[in-house]
């Protein structure tokens, strides 16, 4: 891996993207952009719920955004996953080849927040190659349960947007992913098989504070539960103080 040239964090306001450019900046990696995909309402390879709020993390973190903004990914009903993930991965590989032109070919890599999923990663990392780059996947094969740890003792503020497990409830959402909600998660890995940080898409997150940004992201939000599963839907949101 390489530390000279442009790098492009692949963002989407969650904990692991997040985590990912925050361990890049510590490397010294020059992060030039994020880049946020708005996958609509469903997707095997993006990060779904309140994907638009990646602008004003942007904006504290100092990093200039891209946002991709593909057509309907159509993830709701398919035969072939595999083939779906490839078609969902071309307007980030599209967006990924035109910053590359733009930075004159000094394009040295992407930043992913990937955990276990080597249906992502396989892909993204096939993307790399096929665009001469590096990928910076810092997460990749870690124990969930210290990259949580890690995670807050760096000082992030992780807020729990949406749940699709058993063992987690309405009151989950809005919460803060603190030490007594970690030591939760730890039960219901136990219990259930929650993946502790969610992989799988079992909890999403956002990221509100941390070491990275200048300022926090204030929320304001209502509730929606299904039954099973549930998301929070932001009302409004703005910079803090």
């Amino acid at each position: 891996m390489t530390d000279s040239g442009s790098w492009v964090s692949l963002f989407s306001g969650g904990k692991d993207s997040s985590w990912a450019l925050y361990r890049a900046l510590e490397e010294g990696l020059d992060v030039s952009h994020l880049l946020t995909v708005h996958p609509g309402d469903d997707s095997y390879m993006y990060h779904v719920p309140e994907t638009r709020l990646a602008g004003l993390a942007a904006e504290s973190i100092g990093i200039e955004l891209v946002e991709v903004e593909p057509d309907d990914l159509g993830a709701a009903d398919v035969a072939d996953a595999g083939a779906q993930g490839d078609r969902e991965l071309k307007p980030l590989e599209a967006a990924l080849a035109d910053l590359q032109s733009d930075l004159d070919g000094d394009l040295a890599g992407v930043t992913a927040g990937a955990v276990e999923s080597e249906f992502q990663t396989s892909r993204i990392r096939g993307m790399c190659e096929r665009l001469g780059i590096d990928l910076f996947a810092p997460l990749w094969g870690r124990d969930p349960r210290e990259l949580a740890e890690a995670m807050l003792a760096a000082g992030f503020e992780i807020r729990v947007v949406q749940v699709a497990a058993r063992g987690l409830d309405e009151s989950w959402l809005g919460r803060t992913l603190d030490a007594d909600a970690l030591a939760e998660l730890v039960d219901l890995n136990e219990s259930y098989g929650v993946h502790i940080l969610g992989e799988g898409g079992e909890f999403e997150t956002l990221v509100t504070d941390g070491p990275h940004m200048r300022r926090p992201i204030e929320l304001e939000y209502e509730t929606v539960w299904e039954g099973t599963r549930g998301h929070i839907r932001v009302t409004d949101a703005w910079l803090g103080e």
